[in-house]
């Protein structure tokens, strides 16, 4: 497992299968589910064809049609019940720290995207709450520490920034949670979730392309106490490409099980041929638990349905049989707090009881028919381009962001056609896929090859690559819609809440408020918003 450093921080997709309608008709029963109001007093509501789909058997719907009910239901994207009218996630605003709970559209419809886009315009938002859609209260909230720190303030973990992870379903504009390293959320104080040897489901939508190797990308069922606690205390979906203690056919990445002190893959520990490498850009990841008996399941999410990888009895290892689950929830963290891992998720559930395949088959046949389509990358930002990045603050519109000739300082500058060979190459970068995290990008400096845009106590310059993880996510900024609506703005992928910015001509990451001059209100939307252009040199 591996540590993230620490530094002082400021506190401041539509037709279902003839087989499936007719099985889903066979399961469906009444909607359970949670309560609540509609909220985001902008949500411009509205009825769409998308909607109407939305508002049928919905996953949770099904789950207790087939006896088998919810527990937890999270996701920014939509409604897992057919009936639920309450909010998805809370977002909080960096400029003046408001909180705003993000709802549906229409009852059992899609998140109201545009609440969140109103609310946090020309700022950035973390996403605080995903509020759990079952009743049972259980929503994930900023991790605590455990056995491992975490990056933020007290040993918490980040939390996701906000409109990391757009895409669309049915048509409508969504946002998912882009797990970063150093990202996580848990509830360790639950209801309703299985504990002991007792038997469960659960499922989750993730982004099949956003992986890495780190401990540990999962969501389900965990120690309670955020400690390692032995073999057998946990119960969670895991999705990556680490081959520690568990894998599969092929690199990876894999859908796996970690059951504390190990990812498995099958009965083995270690290799197991029958889970194989997967590649879906929308991925339906399953692991379902009970008395000597559990099963790996997946399938693409926009389309078709789930495989089964396993199905069988408990690993061969000394204690997981039986488990001892302790019935605490986690995302994109393991059971200790690891928090080294990369993902993006979508949507989720546990349930009470060991759901059938038949029941899975018709959650998934739902999930498929959800429309989960991605967006265009912004700004065009294409491995292996020459590009220039220029600022579109009204004082500076001619100003690119470049190396200084005389340090490894990164600062904003005029440059033109007449400029000097040397300036036009200080100011062009080459897009490379993010050293730290292959959903991001990094900028190799054309004149300086092998030394990279990095941040370092803030501040923006170019350096060599020494290998380590900790310059890999310095090194690596993750693209999204300009604040101001013009090009890109690039965010920091260790330092969720931080942007690249130009504040007095030098360059920095920083948040829009905080305890360093360059955190500064004044501009922000317009200094960390820039226009990608064809490359200088």
């Amino acid at each position: 497992m591996s540590l993230i450093r620490t530094r002082s921080r400021r506190v401041g997709r539509l037709a279902l299968l003839a087989p499936v309608l007719a099985l889903t008709s066979a399961l469906f029963g009444s909607a359970a589910a949670g309560g609540g109001s509609a909220v985001a007093a902008d949500s411009t509501g509205g009825s769409t064809a998308g909607a109407a789909v939305a508002a049928a058997s919905l996953p949770c719907d099904l789950y207790a049609a087939g006896g088998t009910p919810c527990v937890a239901a999270h996701s920014t994207t939509r409604a897992l019940y057919s009936a639920y009218t309450g909010p998805l996630y809370q977002v909080r605003r960096a400029s003046d720290g408001a909180t705003r709970d993000i709802g549906v559209l229409s009852a059992g419809g899609y998140a109201d995207a545009a609440a969140q886009d109103a609310f946090c315009a020309r700022t950035s938002c973390l996403i605080t709450v995903l509020y759990d859609q079952s009743g049972h209260g259980n929503h994930l909230t900023q991790a605590p520490p455990g056995g491992f720190d975490g990056p933020a303030a007290g040993g918490y973990d980040n939390l996701a920034e906000a409109s990391a992870a757009p895409v669309t379903v049915a048509g409508h504009k969504v946002y998912g949670v882009f797990i970063a390293p150093g990202t996580g959320y848990r509830d360790n104080s639950t209801h309703g979730i299985a504990t002991g040897d007792q038997p469960e489901g659960m499922y989750a939508v993730l982004d099949g392309t956003h992986y890495n190797g780190g401990c540990c990308f999962d969501y389900g069922n965990a120690e309670t106490s955020s400690l390692d606690t032995g073999n057998g205390h946990m119960e969670a979906v895991y999705f990556g490409d680490n081959k520690v203690w568990g894998y599969g056919t092929g690199n990876g990445p894999w859908v796996m099980a970690d059951l504390e002190n190990g990812l498995f893959s099958g009965v083995e520990a270690g290799y197991n041929a029958n889970d194989p490498s997967v590649s879906h850009r929308f991925l339906t990841a399953v692991v379902k638990g009970g008395p000597d008996q559990w099963a790996i399941r997946a399938g693409d999410a926009q389309s078709g349905g789930l495989s089964t990888y396993y199905s069988g009895p408990r690993p061969d290892v000394p204690g997981y049989d039986p488990m001892k689950k302790e019935g605490a929830i986690i995302l994109g963290i393991g059971g200790d707090n690891s928090n080294s891992s990369a993902g993006t998720f979508y949507e989720g559930v546990m349930t009470s009881g060991y759901p059938s395949d038949a029941t899975e088959n018709a959650v998934q046949a739902n999930i498929a028919a959800a429309g989960y389509t991605a967006p265009a990358p912004p700004g065009g930002l294409t491995a292996g381009s020459r590009i220039s990045l220029r600022a579109t603050t009204s004082c500076c519109t001619n100003d690119f962001l470049r190396h200084n000739s005389g340090d490894d300082n990164v600062v904003i500058a005029p440059v033109t056609s007449s400029s000097p060979a040397a300036d036009k190459a200080a100011a062009t970068w080459i897009v490379r896929e993010g050293l730290g995290d292959a959903a991001c990008v990094s900028f190799e400096s054309a004149d300086r090859p092998g030394q990279y845009l990095r941040h370092y106590d803030f501040r923006l310059r170019v350096d060599g690559d020494d290998g380590s993880a900790l310059f890999r996510q310095d090194a690596t900024f993750c693209p999204q819609a300009g604040h101001n609506g013009q090009g890109v703005s690039l965010r920091s992928a260790n330092y969720p809440s931080d942007f690249v910015r130009h504040y007095a001509y030098n360059a920095y990451i920083a948040g829009d408020g905080g305890s360093h001059d360059w955190d500064t209100t004044a501009s922000w939307a317009d200094d960390t918003s820039w226009v990608v252009g064809s490359s200088w040199a």
